[in-house]
């Protein structure tokens, strides 16, 4: 039988095949791109050694918003960026540790792989937010059937499963699929997780239980902050919508498993092909996708907030700022509601009501990556045949005509996943033209009450704004996104797109003008009433501009942008990287980690390699933008402030057989690959830990 378990104990349950076979275990395990459990962990190993300097976790708070933007930079800096250095992702095997080379694996196997698991974490273990059977979408389609919405939900799974080729049988169980997230929790495991053998393997390893019932696998609800905040849950959609969209942009043959690109949308027509460029792969494509567009439905009918009535608003379609502000405030509180197979969202209540900057671009950014996946717009010629496939009725429902013409006045209602991401991705880009950016200064300020502009220019924010109206423009002009974002293509060229495109040429400006202090550096911030900028700077002022620049270079082709962001690498590579700690200051002397930090460390060491790195036309050539040079600080960044000099250390909690750390008969150390990480339910508290980031403090040895 099948389970999907909302809570401990509650469960809906369909009658299938009864017994899941060992044979098919290491498959249920194959839930995106996983190693083959059943082979021993054989490679090298890092030792442990004396550290000269400690990395020790400052405290035990899960920040989602911070982990999933980290998660996501992780993601984008991961096998994308090993493979498009030339690396042939097929050396790559968690079992051979810095094979074939350091950076090779710590980009192709640790980032990569980190990052997905830690969204498995969030959105289908942990619980951390409202369950998918009380998604907007599950409740209205199991009302029209006259079902419960477990039910309804597991038969969708069932489902689901047969789009993709994916064995019914082999679904995990006991899963906590969410609709929406919650700001922060507590990730240590609340009951004893459950190591237990569920399938031998070869050379004495075995597959635990937790592996495929995720049952033990909870946090504590009492240690989460049910708090709604578009940072939050926008950093876990990003993270979605980028595995969604890997996950689901190709075919592949049914009997064989084998990878297609697809010609047409009709290619599933064929009883050999299936959605999902593989059917493991394609399943956990298919459950994203679910839970995003049950998060859409759910903001757009729930959380925007009209700042002159002080109240709920729904429906943002058409919207205009100039007939006051509709938008997605700081914090909505939750009191849950006990009713039913799993806690729902019982009240809201909007507890602030301000409008950050963070919330928005961290919002704007998974709209728009999910719009190139949703785009059913005929002038649109690019969008992968899968993704057409994929939204024209079955599995999930297409956008009505009315709605993809140029028209606007004719739209009509609909819960269909474009329409809504469409709406929902317009009224943020509009907001952040209207309640956040500076025409006078040509800057993006970092809180809007509601009412009118504040006066701050934060510069991380600043840069991050301009990253993600880069990823908006490509989506509204119809070019790729996803990780083929940074690929040249001729656009539809929107209104939408040109005016953002004037925006982000305007912060780059700004940024290069305004915000790099006389030391070379960036501020931290900027004083629109004193028009002056703070002469503090920090790592993420100076990692956000850094992102702005090369955002502005890649969307415009404008070379003065990227020679600005290769000068303020360079400066910040010279005065804040620490040779012995092998970490960058984070402010004056102090090397204090956040996974924001971390993942926007990640990002820009990716942008160095990509964009920022010296090349033949380069008229200078600064050591530090050689690439072995930026490689090294990635494996040594990396080695050092993520999986940390011993295993108490590191901002990586945990981790399992992703990334190496197979489960064995006769091995109860909880680190069976010898490197710096524990197993879940080895570190970090009584039962363990979720393998996610916590913060970190760096300071030398005694």
């Amino acid at each position: 039988m099948i389970i999907i378990t909302t809570q401990k104990g509650l469960h809906s349950v369909i009658h299938k095949k009864q017994t899941i076979s060992a044979l098919l275990a290491s498959t249920l395990l194959i839930a995106g791109c996983s190693s083959n459990t059943s082979e021993e962990s054989s490679g090298t190993t890092k030792e442990e050694t004396k550290p000269a300097y400690h990395v020790e976790v400052a405290d035990y708070n899960f920040d989602t918003f911070g982990n999933m933007f980290a998660y996501a930079e992780f993601e984008l800096s991961g096998e994308p960026l090993a493979e498009s250095l030339g690396l042939d992702l097929d050396v790559l095997d968690s079992k051979n540790v810095d094979s074939p080379t350091p950076f090779d694996y710590t980009a192709g196997i640790e980032s990569y792989e980190y990052s997905e698991e830690a969204m498995y974490e969030v959105v289908e273990k942990s619980g951390l937010g409202i369950h998918l059977i009380n998604g907007p979408v599950i409740k209205a389609s199991a009302k029209e059937t006259n079902q419960k919405p477990e039910e309804w939900l597991s038969e969708r799974f069932l489902s689901l499963a047969d789009s993709v080729g994916y064995p019914q049988e082999e679904i995990f169980r006991n899963m906590y699929p969410t609709t929406i997230e919650y700001s922060s929790g507590d990730p240590h495991y609340a009951e004893q997780v459950d190591t237990e053998e569920y399938a031998s393997g070869d050379d004495n390893t075995y597959v635990p239980n937790y592996q495929v019932n995720f049952d033990s696998l909870r946090w504590d609800r009492e240690g989460m902050d049910k708090i709604l905040t578009p940072s939050a849950y926008g950093a876990t959609f990003l993270k979605q919508a980028l595995w969604a969209g890997d996950f689901l942009g190709g075919f592949h043959t049914i009997d064989g498993d084998e990878e297609l690109a697809g010609e047409t949308a009709k290619d599933d027509d064929d009883n050999t092909i299936a959605l999902g460029v593989s059917s493991a792969d394609g399943m956990q494509g298919m459950i994203l996708t679910d839970e995003i567009w049950n998060k859409i439905n759910f903001i757009n009918d729930q959380l925007f907030y009209d700042s002159s009535k002080e109240k709920q608003a729904a429906n943002v379609r058409n919207y205009d700022p100039s007939n006051g502000f509709i938008y997605l405030p700081h914090q909505v509180s939750v009191t849950e509601s006990s009713d039913g197979v799993a806690p729902d969202a019982g009240s809201l209540e909007v507890t602030d009501s301000r409008s950050l900057l963070e919330d928005q671009w961290a919002m704007l950014w998974p709209t728009s990556e999910f719009f190139g996946m949703t785009d059913q717009r005929s002038e649109n010629k690019q969008v992968a045949p899968s993704f057409q496939a994929l939204f024209d009725g079955e599995p999930f429902t297409s956008a009505p005509k009315e709605n993809l013409d140029a028209d606007p006045s004719n739209d009509v209602d609909s819960n269909d996943a474009y329409t809504v991401n469409r709406d929902i991705m317009l009224a943020v880009f509009h907001n952040i033209d209207a309640m956040h950016f500076n025409q006078e200064a040509g800057t993006f300020v970092s809180e809007n009450n509601g009412q009118e502009q504040g006066q701050t220019v934060h510069t991380f924010d600043a840069g991050y704004t301009v990253e993600s109206l880069r990823i908006f423009q490509r989506a509204i002009d119809g070019l790729p996104v996803g990780y083929a974002s940074g690929e040249d293509a001729e656009g539809l060229g929107t209104d939408e797109g040109k005016r953002a495109i004037e925006m982000m040429k305007k912060q780059a400006e700004f940024i290069m003008n305004e915000l790099i202090l006389d030391s070379g550096l960036a501020a931290e911030s900027y004083d629109l009433n004193e028009k002056k900028a703070s002469n503090n700077t920090t790592l993420e002022a100076n990692l956000g501009a850094i992102r702005g620049l090369t955002a502005a270079y890649l969307a415009t082709d404008d070379a003065k942008y990227r020679d600005a962001a290769r000068q303020l690498y360079v400066t910040m590579d010279n005065e804040l990287w620490n040779d012995e700690a092998n970490a960058y200051y984070t402010s004056d002397d102090t090397m204090s980690y956040s996974p924001k930090t971390a993942g926007a460390v990640s990002a820009v060491l990716r942008n160095a390699l990509l964009t920022l790195t010296n090349t033949g036309s380069d008229q200078e050539t600064p050591e530090n933008l050689e690439r072995e040079m930026i490689t090294q600080r990635y494996t040594d960044f990396y080695n050092q402030v993520i999986d940390g000099p011993a295993l108490d250390q590191g901002m990586q909690a945990s981790e399992f057989w992703d990334t190496g750390d197979f489960y064995k008969k006769d091995d109860d150390s909880g680190n069976t690959d010898g490197d710096m990480v524990p197993q879940i339910q080895a570190g970090h508290g009584e039962n363990g830990i979720s393998p996610v980031l916590v913060p970190v403090e760096i300071s030398k040895s005694n």
